[in-house]
């Protein structure tokens, strides 16, 4: 199995690209985000692969860093999630956004992804909520388990799971709070206090 590929980029198109290893070109699937990532041809390029075999194909699928490729790996276990479908969610949303997406329950930021309709967005949202809290965000943290002590305090170790100083997420949690009530779910304050920091 094909785990890194380190060459030289001599194609980008769309989709994909073409890393000339030793005179072999590789062609290899990847998301936006990892392609404008990488430099011009001819330049060297070093992607993270992912080896998919199928009766009919060896398709590889690249990445810039790995918790790109941990996503691509997560994602790929939903039902109606092909390769191509996690390409384009990876394309459209970085892996911090995914977590903040996920712990937010935000359906529509998923439904605008290409391929992603409602019913797989709740999918998405379901079978995920669980596993993107361990989740890498792509800037050397993970989004870890929220601890006790209240919808408040739940919410900012999620913000700071996210990147979010306490200094700029707890005013932001506070008026929440504050409009929805101390039963407001924590779906609903981290949903709301996203869209408080965003302003």
């Amino acid at each position: 199995m094909i785990a890194q590929l380190m060459g030289r980029l001599a194609q980008v198109e769309a989709d994909r690209c073409v890393i000339d290893v030793n005179g072999v070109g590789y062609l290899v699937q990847a998301s936006t985000r990892t392609l404008s990532a990488l430099k011009r041809p001819p330049e060297p390029a070093r992607v993270l692969v992912e080896t998919i075999v199928r009766e009919d194909a060896i398709l590889l699928y690249g990445f810039a860093d790995s918790a790109e490729r941990d996503w691509f790996r997560l994602l790929t276990t939903v039902q109606g999630v092909g390769a191509k479908v996690a390409l384009g969610i990876l394309s459209g949303l970085s892996p911090r956004d995914l977590i903040a997406v996920i712990a937010a329950g935000d359906r529509s930021s998923l439904t605008r992804l290409q391929g992603v309709g409602p019913r797989l967005a709740d999918r998405l949202l379901s079978e995920l909520r669980e596993k993107a809290g361990g989740m890498p965000t792509g800037t050397g943290a993970t989004l870890g388990p929220v601890a006790g002590g209240g919808t408040e305090a739940d919410a900012l170790a999620a913000l700071a799971g996210l990147g979010f100083r306490r200094q700029e997420a707890a005013p932001a949690v506070t008026r929440v709070l504050d409009r929805l009530g101390a039963d407001a779910s924590l779906d609903a304050v981290l949903r709301d206090s996203l869209k408080e920091l965003a302003k």
